[in-house]
């Protein structure tokens, strides 16, 4: 364990390193806390000897100086809790941001084949165990250090007594640290239920209108009482593991307490000890008793942030959680021109999705895919953007393979909007922000406009600071759409891609859509997939695909007459 901790302190501190003067101020208030916590006590004794021998000057000098220590105390106590409060945000704060800047750069394959419980757990719950490791070893220590003192002091006010103690410290400290053992391992697997707890819950709620329309609230209902069921069971059974750890070593320190004070009196009537001194141990013995608590306290909240640390851990090092990677090439323009040579690709174990792909693609071209669904459309756009790479082959941008080339130069340059793009829980203007922070009002504006979304955004009454909800859940499908693509517009990359982007219009404004497209046509290299052929029928070239191959291309004049898969899809759209 002392290995593993090492190695997460020091992950601990590359967060909370530039809080370390807050961390030495902590620390010295602590070291003055213990002084005052072993006085204190002998102080309060001396009143209710000095009370005793009815020395009443004496009693008052005492207990000034005893209300002089108790307001030290609770000076140091709120140096000590600004301290570490404001080391646990900033910490946590960076940590947090770190965590979601790694999760942003994690391969697509490995999101897909994790619930969203792994990554939201993990950025709201462990995380917060991580940044507050410095304040929980300080005030564990604290603890210990103010034990040690008043072991100190018994030792030097009898030996039995002293021996007692730590006879009683070893005893309870065994039982504590088995029932740590126990209820760390539980921990472990109640998280993990949790992770896909949380995983579902965020499934239901954003699939809520889906389970409405599919009167399926029953069936998920069921489902989530299930999981939540055995969520709770095994967060009820680690509970009742502790609460009968707690009986039991509870009970032994009532037993320990009595037999102390039959020792105490033992020694009294034995002429050993004093009543005063007696008094000493008894202001101590509610504290000693439990010192035991203090280091199973610490060694419980050390593995459990040995076991948040390790998640973290995991997620921003392992290779458990693998990271995209990019080259070193930047481009600082992109001409527009790619190609895909001998592409082939498959989804982990799945069935080969492209087979020996190859085709180019001119600047400023306008290229069409048509086929049927899992014809591998959408999956060339993926690898374009580099969301997943080729299992075999190469992908080149202005002549450079994609793997030398920086994130920029790919991200940067290229947008895809897609048949359900992901419209963010704030304002139509801050959507628009997001893709260029310093865009201005004019070029919203007129991006809205070539969308032909301006008409529907003048007439809400939040205009552009209207919010659209999680999803965009406030707008229809056509309204999304119309937004993503003013997102493109606004972000004016060299490379656009519409993934069905416009299978949700209706005819009206599909065709202003199509205009839009035709008027950006000599500024963009601008691919299409879509099941509609009239909105690709004045593409540059179509590629027609089947089976992850590309079985025919050219002008949809040239497919009519060449490609007779090509016309039965053309036919068939036309007799609807």
């Amino acid at each position: 364990m002392i290995k593993e901790l090492k190695k997460n302190i020091k992950f601990a501190w590359k967060y909370a390193k530039d809080e370390k003067f807050k961390i030495i101020g902590l620390g010295i208030c602590t070291f003055l806390h213990i002084i005052i916590s072993v006085v204190a006590p002998l102080v309060s004794a001396q009143v209710i000897v000095k009370l005793t021998d009815n020395q009443l000057k004496q009693v008052f000098y005492l207990a000034v100086l005893l209300f002089i220590i108790n307001i030290i105390r609770r000076m140091l106590d709120y140096l000590c809790s600004y301290f570490s409060q404001v080391t646990y945000r900033e910490t946590f704060t960076r940590l947090q941001l770190d965590l979601g800047r790694t999760i942003l750069k994690l391969k697509n394959s490995c999101v897909d084949e994790n619930s969203s419980g792994v990554f939201i757990q993990r950025l709201t719950g462990d995380t917060g165990k991580i940044a507050d490791v410095f304040n929980l070893i300080n005030f564990h220590l604290l603890d210990i250090l103010t034990d040690i003192g008043i072991f100190g002091a018994v030792f030097v006010i009898d030996v039995r007594i002293f021996a007692y103690l730590i006879l009683m410290v070893l005893i309870i400290g065994f039982l504590e640290r088995k029932k740590i053992n126990v209820i760390t391992e539980k921990d472990k697997i109640l998280r993990k239920e949790n992770e896909n707890v949380s995983g579902f819950i965020g499934e239901l709620v954003r699939g809520v209108r889906d389970i409405k329309m599919l009167s399926a609230e029953k069936s998920f209902l069921t489902s989530l009482q299930g999981r939540l069921v055995s969520l709770n069971q095994k967060r009820y059974d680690m509970s009742s593991t502790g609460r009968n750890y707690q009986l039991g070593i509870g009970s032994l320190h009532e037993i320990f307490d009595l037999t102390m004070i039959a020792l105490m009196l033992y020694l009294i009537s034995i002429n050993e000890l004093t009543v005063a001194l007696a008094l000493v141990v008894h202001n101590y013995l509610g504290r000693a008793s439990y010192a035991v608590n203090s280091y199973s306290h610490l060694l419980e909240q050390l593995k459990n942030f040995n076991l948040s640390a390790n998640r973290i851990f995991d997620i921003i090092y392992s290779n458990e959680f693998p990271k995209e990677k990019f080259g070193k090439k930047h481009l600082d323009k992109v001409n527009g021109n790619f190609e895909f040579k001998n592409v082939t690709f498959s989804y982990k174990d799945d069935e080969v999705v492209l087979k020996n792909l190859s085709f180019k693609v001119k600047p400023n071209s306008t290229v069409a895919f048509v086929g049927k669904s899992g014809a591998g459309k959408t999956t060339i756009f993926s690898l374009l953007c580099k969301m997943y790479e080729p299992t075999e082959g190469n992908i080149f941008i202005d002549g450079i393979d994609i793997r030398e080339l920086d994130r920029e130069s790919i991200r940067d340059n290229i947008t895809i909007i897609s048949q359900n793009p992901y419209i963010f829980n704030v304002s139509i203007r801050d959507n628009l922000k997001l893709v260029k922070e310093d865009v201005t009002e004019e070029e919203i504006v007129e991006a809205c406009r070539a969308a032909c979304l301006e008409d529907f955004i003048s007439s809400l009454p939040s205009g552009y600071d209207t919010i659209v909800g999680e999803g965009g859940i406030s707008l229809s499908g056509g309204q999304r759409q119309r937004l993503a693509i003013a997102r493109a517009l606004v972000q004016k990359t060299k490379i656009i891609l519409f993934d069905e982007a416009t299978s949700a219009l209706d005819n009206i404004t599909q065709t202003k859509i199509q205009q839009a497209i035709e008027n950006m046509k000599e500024d963009y290299t601008i691919l299409i997939i879509a099941h509609r052929l009239s909105t690709i029928i004045n593409s540059d070239r179509i590629l027609f695909l089947s089976d992850g191959k590309v079985m025919a291309e050219g002008t949809h004049d040239e497919l009519l007459n060449n490609c007779q898969d090509y016309r039965d899809l053309y036919d068939a759209e036309i007799e609807k």
